[in-house]
């Protein structure tokens, strides 16, 4: 789930508005809270850790969801595919990892062979 997406089911949850919410925040206004809530901006550091302790949870929750965004070594297309994944059933999800684990042992196997996959 992305930053903004967490952050908006977080604010449902508490019954919280933008501003509610940046009411607890340093140096943010409800357009600044409303900003990240959209994915228009994304919080600093110091924003996070108060966004963490505005709704009670670790920060490192709300820091590893905007590391796995930001991180370098994933493809757009492998950003795509976790937020489809995200939004299947349990079911659905083995079925696509049945697949995609068929189709790289397909391709493992070819590269021993020199053949295409």
């Amino acid at each position: 789930m992305s930053i903004d997406a967490t952050l908006r089911m977080l604010a449902k949850a508490s019954g919280l508005n933008a501003s509610d919410i940046a009411a607890a925040i340093p140096r943010a206004g409800a357009q600044t809270v409303k900003a990240w809530m959209s994915g228009d901006k994304l919080p600093g550091r110091d924003q996070l850790a108060a966004l963490a302790r505005a709704f009670g949870i670790p920060a490192g929750a709300l820091l590893t969801e905007l590391a796995s965004q930001l991180d370098p070594a994933r493809t757009a297309g492998e950003h795509d595919l976790l937020a489809a994944y995200r939004t299947l059933d349990t079911r659905q999800q083995g079925a696509l990892l049945e697949v995609a684990r068929s189709m790289a042992g397909q391709r493992r196997k070819a590269r021993k062979t020199g053949t295409r996959a």
